[in-house]
């Protein structure tokens, strides 16, 4: 197998019960759009308690039902946030701190060396974040992920990744290798995949692969190079 394979979503997460968190950032194969998404698994009541609300250009966790929802502080956070000239996709309240420090005049690696994993022994599920750099009709982008040294979270690892946007070419980071117990968390290099223009083909393509089980919600967003225009895809199990 080369390490330059690449695969479709939908071969990467088939028959994978639990991915977890998911981001995808890349560019369309007809080199026109940005393409974003992000996507929420769970096991747990609380976990599984939960929608995608869009507000202007930002994106949302919310409760779908505020009654049963035992500790918010892990799952309820802005997942998309919009500057114009980036887009930062991550699984938790990282989001803001990397929207602060950008507006601050810092780097996205900057605000996240101020972060760490998150506090949820024994699985310490690690922050993955992704932001997309707008250019002249071009754009660059960046991932990340933050993980425990070892079993006992006695360390924060942090690793950053940068790529230049390929015609039909994109990377996804998720937050664990599989379910478990404790649960495995991501190892290695965000994994290629390929990127079609449809951003239907797209969005379907992630949605019917993830496990029916723990699916949650899924965010997909196509950003033309030519105008900044935007096409979005949201689906909720819970509506």
């Amino acid at each position: 197998m080369s390490i330059y394979e690449v695969k479709t979503m939908g071969e990467r997460i088939a028959g994978n019960s639990y991915v977890g968190r998911g981001v995808v950032l890349g560019k369309s194969a007809d080199g026109k759009n940005a393409v974003s998404a992000y996507f929420i698994m769970g096991r747990s009541e609380n976990s599984r308690n939960r929608i995608f609300v869009e507000k202007g250009s930002d994106l949302f966790t919310e409760p779908f039902d505020a009654s049963k929802v035992e500790d918010p502080s892990l799952i309820i956070y802005a997942a998309v946030r919009d500057t114009t000239s980036k887009l930062i996709v991550t699984n938790g309240d990282q989001t803001d701190t990397i929207y602060e420090y950008l507006k601050n005049g810092k780097t996205f690696e900057e605000a996240l060396e101020s972060r760490e994993f998150e506090p949820d022994a024994p699985n310490f599920t690690p922050r993955i974040s992704g932001m997309i750099n707008f250019g002249d009709a071009n754009f660059t982008y960046k991932m990340s992920i933050l993980k425990s040294l070892d079993e006992e979270g006695s360390e924060c690892s942090r690793y950053f990744f940068n790529y230049v946007s390929k015609a039909g070419l994109g990377h996804f980071i998720h937050t664990y290798n599989h379910d478990g117990n404790p649960i495995p968390t991501f190892t290695g290099e965000p994994e290629r995949v390929s990127i079609p223009d449809d951003i239907d083909a797209f969005t379907n393509d992630i949605w019917t692969n993830l496990d029916e089980a723990n699916k949650i919600s899924l965010y997909v967003r196509y950003t033309s190079l030519e105008d900044g225009s935007t096409q979005t895809r949201l689906i909720n199990k819970n509506n």
